[in-house]
Protein backbone atom coordinates (compact mmCIF):
# COMPACT_ATOMS: atom_id res chain seq x y z
CA UNK A 1 0.00 0.00 0.00
CA UNK A 2 1.19 3.16 -0.58
CA UNK A 3 0.46 6.11 1.89
CA UNK A 4 -0.09 9.81 1.19
CA UNK A 5 -0.42 11.04 4.33
CA UNK A 6 0.79 10.98 7.93
CA UNK A 7 -1.15 12.19 10.49
CA UNK A 8 -0.21 12.51 14.19
CA UNK A 9 -1.40 13.53 17.25
CA UNK A 10 0.68 15.98 19.71
CA UNK A 11 0.67 15.03 23.75
CA UNK A 12 2.11 12.05 24.02
CA UNK A 13 2.74 10.61 20.75
CA UNK A 14 4.94 13.83 18.88
CA UNK A 15 6.09 15.35 22.29
CA UNK A 16 8.35 14.02 25.14
CA UNK A 17 6.78 13.57 28.46
CA UNK A 18 8.49 16.98 29.30
CA UNK A 19 6.61 18.65 26.73
CA UNK A 20 9.40 18.67 24.11
CA UNK A 21 10.11 17.50 20.59
CA UNK A 22 13.46 15.53 20.19
CA UNK A 23 15.71 16.76 17.26
CA UNK A 24 15.44 12.90 16.19
CA UNK A 25 11.82 13.49 15.52
CA UNK A 26 12.20 17.02 13.87
CA UNK A 27 14.07 15.35 11.70
CA UNK A 28 11.88 12.33 10.20
CA UNK A 29 9.05 14.92 9.88
CA UNK A 30 11.30 16.44 7.55
CA UNK A 31 12.26 13.22 6.02
CA UNK A 32 9.26 12.10 5.17
CA UNK A 33 7.39 15.35 3.89
CA UNK A 34 10.84 15.75 1.49
CA UNK A 35 9.24 12.45 0.06
CA UNK A 36 6.45 13.97 -0.75
CA UNK A 37 3.84 12.56 2.14
CA UNK A 38 1.42 15.14 3.28
CA UNK A 39 1.25 15.24 7.13
CA UNK A 40 -0.90 16.93 9.49
CA UNK A 41 -1.51 17.38 13.28
CA UNK A 42 -4.73 15.76 15.21
CA UNK A 43 -5.04 16.87 18.40
CA UNK A 44 -7.58 18.03 21.06
CA UNK A 45 -5.40 20.94 21.63
CA UNK A 46 -6.79 24.25 20.73
CA UNK A 47 -5.44 25.69 17.32
CA UNK A 48 -2.56 28.62 18.93
CA UNK A 49 -1.06 25.75 20.47
CA UNK A 50 -0.85 23.09 18.15
CA UNK A 51 0.35 25.69 15.54
CA UNK A 52 3.80 26.06 17.11
CA UNK A 53 4.14 22.51 17.23
CA UNK A 54 3.40 22.76 13.55
CA UNK A 55 5.85 25.66 12.82
CA UNK A 56 8.76 23.45 15.09
CA UNK A 57 8.03 20.66 12.86
CA UNK A 58 8.07 23.36 9.24
CA UNK A 59 4.29 21.65 9.24
CA UNK A 60 2.00 24.23 6.72
CA UNK A 61 -0.98 21.88 6.12
CA UNK A 62 -4.42 22.39 7.49
CA UNK A 63 -4.54 21.26 11.49
CA UNK A 64 -7.30 19.20 12.75
CA UNK A 65 -7.59 20.95 16.23
CA UNK A 66 -10.63 21.04 19.15
CA UNK A 67 -11.14 17.06 19.20
CA UNK A 68 -11.86 18.15 14.96
CA UNK A 69 -14.20 20.94 16.08
CA UNK A 70 -11.65 23.18 13.80
CA UNK A 71 -9.67 22.54 11.08
CA UNK A 72 -7.10 25.62 10.17
CA UNK A 73 -4.07 26.25 8.29
CA UNK A 74 -1.04 27.34 10.03
CA UNK A 75 -1.63 30.80 8.39
CA UNK A 76 -4.81 31.08 10.48
CA UNK A 77 -6.94 30.32 7.63
CA UNK A 78 -10.10 28.20 9.06
CA UNK A 79 -11.26 25.68 6.85
CA UNK A 80 -13.86 24.22 9.23
CA UNK A 81 -15.36 24.85 12.63
CA UNK A 82 -18.52 24.06 14.29
CA UNK A 83 -19.43 25.44 17.38
CA UNK A 84 -21.23 24.41 20.78
CA UNK A 85 -23.79 26.86 20.87
CA UNK A 86 -24.08 29.62 23.62
CA UNK A 87 -27.21 27.99 25.21
CA UNK A 88 -25.76 24.34 24.99
CA UNK A 89 -22.76 25.49 26.59
CA UNK A 90 -24.23 27.62 29.77
CA UNK A 91 -26.62 24.65 30.38
CA UNK A 92 -23.68 22.32 29.89
CA UNK A 93 -21.49 24.16 32.21
CA UNK A 94 -23.95 24.66 34.72
CA UNK A 95 -24.49 20.90 34.97
CA UNK A 96 -20.90 19.97 35.33
CA UNK A 97 -20.23 22.44 38.07
CA UNK A 98 -22.27 20.17 40.62
CA UNK A 99 -19.66 17.72 40.19
CA UNK A 100 -16.43 18.35 42.16
CA UNK A 101 -14.47 18.59 38.51
CA UNK A 102 -12.20 21.84 36.41
CA UNK A 103 -14.18 23.12 33.67
CA UNK A 104 -12.12 24.54 30.78
CA UNK A 105 -14.03 26.27 28.01
CA UNK A 106 -11.28 26.28 25.09
CA UNK A 107 -12.29 28.78 22.44
CA UNK A 108 -9.40 29.33 19.28
CA UNK A 109 -8.79 32.34 20.95
CA UNK A 110 -8.34 32.30 24.64
CA UNK A 111 -8.97 29.74 27.31
CA UNK A 112 -11.68 29.98 30.43
CA UNK A 113 -11.64 27.63 33.37
CA UNK A 114 -12.65 27.72 36.84
CA UNK A 115 -11.02 27.87 39.67
CA UNK A 116 -10.85 24.21 41.18
CA UNK A 117 -8.06 23.04 43.64
CA UNK A 118 -7.19 18.99 42.51
CA UNK A 119 -6.30 17.12 44.93
CA UNK A 120 -4.17 14.71 42.98
CA UNK A 121 -2.22 18.14 42.35
CA UNK A 122 -3.03 18.17 38.10
CA UNK A 123 -4.05 21.51 38.41
CA UNK A 124 -1.25 22.95 36.52
CA UNK A 125 -0.55 19.86 34.09
CA UNK A 126 -4.25 20.12 32.84
CA UNK A 127 -5.02 23.35 32.58
CA UNK A 128 -1.87 24.93 31.01
CA UNK A 129 -0.28 22.88 28.43
CA UNK A 130 3.22 23.36 28.59
CA UNK A 131 4.26 25.35 25.88
CA UNK A 132 1.59 27.42 25.09
CA UNK A 133 2.26 30.38 23.49
CA UNK A 134 1.80 33.59 25.38
CA UNK A 135 -0.77 35.34 23.11
CA UNK A 136 -2.75 32.67 24.21
CA UNK A 137 -5.00 33.99 27.05
CA UNK A 138 -5.99 31.80 30.17
CA UNK A 139 -8.42 33.12 32.75
CA UNK A 140 -9.80 31.89 35.98
CA UNK A 141 -12.94 32.94 37.30
CA UNK A 142 -14.88 31.68 40.48
CA UNK A 143 -18.27 30.57 38.69
CA UNK A 144 -17.83 30.28 34.87
CA UNK A 145 -21.99 30.16 34.80
CA UNK A 146 -21.82 33.70 35.79
CA UNK A 147 -19.21 34.74 33.28
CA UNK A 148 -20.96 33.54 30.67
CA UNK A 149 -24.39 35.02 31.96
CA UNK A 150 -22.84 37.81 31.30
CA UNK A 151 -20.62 37.01 28.54
CA UNK A 152 -22.07 34.63 26.57
CA UNK A 153 -19.29 32.47 24.68
CA UNK A 154 -19.89 29.42 21.89
CA UNK A 155 -16.20 27.03 21.79
CA UNK A 156 -15.30 24.39 19.39
CA UNK A 157 -14.83 22.35 22.57
CA UNK A 158 -14.79 22.06 26.26
CA UNK A 159 -12.46 20.22 28.71
CA UNK A 160 -13.38 18.64 31.44
CA UNK A 161 -11.09 17.08 34.63
CA UNK A 162 -12.39 15.35 37.32
CA UNK A 163 -11.31 13.85 40.79
CA UNK A 164 -12.83 10.17 40.44
CA UNK A 165 -13.86 8.04 37.49
CA UNK A 166 -16.70 7.22 38.77
CA UNK A 167 -17.51 10.91 38.80
CA UNK A 168 -16.70 11.42 35.19
CA UNK A 169 -18.57 8.36 34.01
CA UNK A 170 -21.83 9.38 35.59
CA UNK A 171 -21.72 13.15 33.89
CA UNK A 172 -20.77 11.31 30.69
CA UNK A 173 -23.84 8.66 31.30
CA UNK A 174 -26.11 12.42 32.35
CA UNK A 175 -25.24 14.55 29.41
CA UNK A 176 -25.28 12.00 26.55
CA UNK A 177 -29.07 11.45 27.86
CA UNK A 178 -29.67 15.22 28.00
CA UNK A 179 -28.11 16.55 25.30
CA UNK A 180 -28.43 15.66 21.14
CA UNK A 181 -25.90 18.83 20.56
CA UNK A 182 -23.27 17.88 22.05
CA UNK A 183 -20.67 14.52 22.30
CA UNK A 184 -18.44 13.57 25.11
CA UNK A 185 -15.15 12.07 24.16
CA UNK A 186 -13.75 10.30 27.09
CA UNK A 187 -9.77 10.90 26.51
CA UNK A 188 -8.36 9.34 29.81
CA UNK A 189 -9.61 7.59 32.45
CA UNK A 190 -10.11 11.63 34.49
CA UNK A 191 -10.57 13.59 31.71
CA UNK A 192 -13.42 14.34 29.09
CA UNK A 193 -14.17 16.77 26.55
CA UNK A 194 -17.49 18.05 24.90
CA UNK A 195 -17.49 19.23 21.34
CA UNK A 196 -20.51 19.72 19.19
CA UNK A 197 -22.30 16.84 17.59
CA UNK A 198 -20.73 14.78 14.91
CA UNK A 199 -17.36 16.25 15.54
CA UNK A 200 -14.73 13.96 16.18
CA UNK A 201 -10.44 13.96 15.63
CA UNK A 202 -11.63 10.95 12.68
CA UNK A 203 -15.00 13.17 11.11
CA UNK A 204 -12.05 16.08 10.86
CA UNK A 205 -9.03 13.92 9.43
CA UNK A 206 -11.81 12.87 6.97
CA UNK A 207 -13.08 16.00 6.22
CA UNK A 208 -9.67 17.16 5.39
CA UNK A 209 -8.75 13.97 3.26
CA UNK A 210 -11.43 14.39 1.03
CA UNK A 211 -10.31 18.59 0.71
CA UNK A 212 -7.13 16.29 -0.41
CA UNK A 213 -8.45 13.56 -2.82
CA UNK A 214 -6.70 10.83 0.14
CA UNK A 215 -8.97 7.96 0.95
CA UNK A 216 -8.92 6.79 4.95
CA UNK A 217 -6.75 3.98 3.75
CA UNK A 218 -3.57 5.95 2.05
CA UNK A 219 -3.19 7.63 5.62
CA UNK A 220 -0.73 6.31 8.32
CA UNK A 221 -1.96 7.47 11.79
CA UNK A 222 0.20 7.43 15.28
CA UNK A 223 -2.03 8.40 18.51
CA UNK A 224 -1.31 7.30 22.23
CA UNK A 225 -4.46 8.47 23.35
CA UNK A 226 -8.19 6.47 24.03
CA UNK A 227 -9.27 9.19 21.48
CA UNK A 228 -7.14 8.22 19.14
CA UNK A 229 -9.27 4.50 18.80
CA UNK A 230 -11.53 5.22 15.76
CA UNK A 231 -8.42 7.03 13.99
CA UNK A 232 -5.82 3.75 14.57
CA UNK A 233 -8.55 1.67 13.15
CA UNK A 234 -9.88 3.50 10.39
CA UNK A 235 -6.35 4.57 8.82
CA UNK A 236 -4.87 2.20 6.30
CA UNK A 237 -1.91 1.72 9.27
CA UNK A 238 -2.79 2.55 12.70
CA UNK A 239 0.36 3.02 14.98
CA UNK A 240 0.11 3.25 18.38
CA UNK A 241 2.88 4.72 21.24
CA UNK A 242 4.63 2.15 23.64
CA UNK A 243 3.31 4.49 26.35
CA UNK A 244 -0.19 4.47 25.82
CA UNK A 245 -3.28 2.22 27.19
CA UNK A 246 -4.12 -1.32 26.55
CA UNK A 247 -6.84 -0.81 24.38
CA UNK A 248 -5.00 1.70 22.20
CA UNK A 249 -2.04 -0.88 21.33
CA UNK A 250 -4.67 -3.64 20.98
CA UNK A 251 -6.29 -1.45 18.14
CA UNK A 252 -3.53 -0.51 16.36
CA UNK A 253 -1.58 -2.52 13.67
CA UNK A 254 1.81 -1.69 14.72
CA UNK A 255 2.95 -0.29 18.33
CA UNK A 256 6.46 1.94 18.06
CA UNK A 257 8.98 2.96 20.68
CA UNK A 258 7.50 4.95 23.59
CA UNK A 259 7.30 9.43 23.15
CA UNK A 260 11.23 9.26 25.95
CA UNK A 261 12.13 6.78 23.04
CA UNK A 262 11.60 8.91 19.94
CA UNK A 263 8.97 6.33 18.95
CA UNK A 264 7.57 8.69 15.74
CA UNK A 265 11.34 9.00 14.43
CA UNK A 266 11.70 5.25 14.39
CA UNK A 267 8.19 4.37 12.94
CA UNK A 268 8.68 6.67 10.57
CA UNK A 269 12.06 6.08 9.44
CA UNK A 270 11.24 2.32 9.41
CA UNK A 271 8.15 2.61 7.35
CA UNK A 272 9.20 5.33 4.51
CA UNK A 273 12.48 4.24 4.04
CA UNK A 274 10.81 1.62 2.06
CA UNK A 275 8.05 4.04 0.18
CA UNK A 276 9.61 5.46 -2.77
CA UNK A 277 8.90 9.54 -2.88
CA UNK A 278 5.78 10.61 -4.52
CA UNK A 279 6.96 12.50 -7.21
CA UNK A 280 8.63 9.02 -8.57
CA UNK A 281 5.55 7.27 -7.96
CA UNK A 282 3.43 9.72 -10.00
CA UNK A 283 6.31 9.24 -13.17
CA UNK A 284 6.32 5.84 -12.69
CA UNK A 285 2.32 6.26 -13.45
CA UNK A 286 2.25 4.26 -10.40
CA UNK A 287 0.01 7.22 -8.80
CA UNK A 288 -1.93 9.15 -10.56
CA UNK A 289 -2.05 12.59 -8.52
Amino acid sequence: MIYRLLALNIDGTLLQSNGRLHKATKEAIEYVQQKGIYVTLVTSRSFPTAKRTAKALKIKSPLITHQGALVASAEDKTIYVKRISENITYDTIRFLESFPCQIRLVHEKFSLANKFKHQHNLLGRTTVTPGEPMFYSQQFVSSLTEYLHDQPVAPPKLEVYFEEKRDLDDAKKALESMFIEIETIQVNELRMDIVPAGVSKLAGLTYLGDLLGFDLKEMVYIGDSLDDIPLIEAAGLGVSMWNAPYEVKKASDWVTRSENEQGVAYMVKEHFRKQQPIEFLRKMKIIKH
